[in-house]
Order: C-alpha cells, then sequence, then structure tokens
C-alpha cells in the first residue's frame, strides 16, 4: 500500500514487530511495511524519523512512535481521523 498513511519500519525477527502489525491489520489499518533487514534506505529512515536504532517504529501520517505502544497508537489513529473509537 504505496499511499497507507501509515508505515511501519519492522524486521522479521521483531516480535514487536509483528504484534503491531496484527494489530493494524485487527482494525482493518492499511499500512505499509518497510522491512529494514533487506532494505537500507529504510533502515535509514526509521533512525532518521525516530532517532533511535530499535524497531518497531510507526509513522501515522507523520506522527512516529517508537515500539508497540497501543495506547498513543490509537490516540494517534483518533487524531489522524483514521478510527472514530
Amino acid at each position: 500500500m504505496a499511499d497507507a498513511p501509515v508505515t511501519i519500519y519492522s524486521a522479521p525477527w521483531c516480535a514487536f514487530c509483528h504484534a503491531t502489525k496484527q494489530y493494524f491489520d485487527s482494525k482493518k489499518i492499511p499500512y505499509t511495511d518497510k522491512d529494514i533487514e533487506k532494505d537500507p534506505v529504510a533502515a535509514r529512515e526509521s533512525v532518521q524519523k525516530s532517532g533511535q536504532m530499535g524497531i518497531p517504529v510507526v509513522d501515522i501520517d507523520g506522527t512516529i512512535i517508537i515500539g508497540f505502544d497501543r495506547p498513543k497508537i490509537d490516540a494517534t489513529l483518533r487524531d489522524k481521523k483514521l478510527i472514530d473509537i
């Protein structure tokens, strides 16, 4: 989904990355998944956006969330009018 307002920077070995993507799938919110292991440009973007090396990094229409922070994800999705709850 190249035009999705959500981008998740992740790696196949990252359990929190899988949990984050499953959460977005459960909410039926489309996202672009950027694998930092396979894509060095995505890895640099992730560090540039977050200021650190940890993953997942979630970019919701310009708002950066580090890690699987469900309350912050939900609040940002509401603020960006991507969910109604």
